[in-house]
């Protein structure tokens, strides 16, 4: 059948999956690197600018059994900031509603309360029909071990230095456990 034989509605409907299949190729292959969500201070934050760097991607709350883990979070990223490593903060109120506040309050609570210094984002959707897309990457497009929906604040998930989520951590596993500076350190490695 020649091109000029299909209907339009036909021609356009491939022509619309041709293009799906290659956004979707695109973003697995740029890894976390496709994404620019804002800052928290409501500016766009290309995740790209952390090429070459180990990630650590917390989704975080402020009034959560494990917001304390804001100061192990702090503290290894001090530890392992000049070898490369960066934390990436990302607020969301979709557990509990214990992230209610606005980015300009989340961000003064994490600076008096933690001392946070590492990257804040603005808050988003981690799960739902509202989920942001570099959660939905996260938890659809990724290795078979890693995907799956978000349970809770504070999961964590490693990055690579080429864009790639290596490893998750459920929120019960602190940031400073031996299992994810075993793996933190790892990354830096290589």
């Amino acid at each position: 059948m020649s091109r000029r034989t299909l209907p339009a509605a036909i021609r356009a409907y491939l022509v619309s999956g041709v293009l799906l299949i290659m956004t979707v190729s695109l973003l697995a292959a740029s890894g976390i690197y496709a994404f620019t969500p804002d800052s928290i201070e409501g500016k766009p934050a290309p995740l790209a600018e952390y090429k070459g760097k180990v990630i650590l991607l917390v989704n975080v709350a402020s009034q959560c059994g494990y917001t304390p883990q804001y100061s192990a979070l702090e503290s290894i990223y001090e530890k392992y900031k000049d070898q490369g490593f960066v934390v990436l903060g990302f607020p969301a109120n979709n557990f509990g509603e214990q992230e209610p506040g606005t980015n300009q309050e989340i961000k003064a609570f994490c600076a008096r309360k933690y001392s946070v210094t590492f990257p804040m984002y603005a808050k988003i959707s981690v799960r739902g029909d509202d989920q942001d897309p570099l959660y939905a990457y996260l938890t659809q497009e990724t290795a078979k071990n890693i995907r799956g929906e978000i349970k809770w604040n504070f999961t964590k998930f490693l990055v690579d230095r080429t864009g790639n989520v290596v490893e998750r951590f459920e929120p019960a596993v602190t940031p400073d456990s031996k299992q994810v500076i075993t793996a933190i350190t790892k990354q830096l490695k290589r």
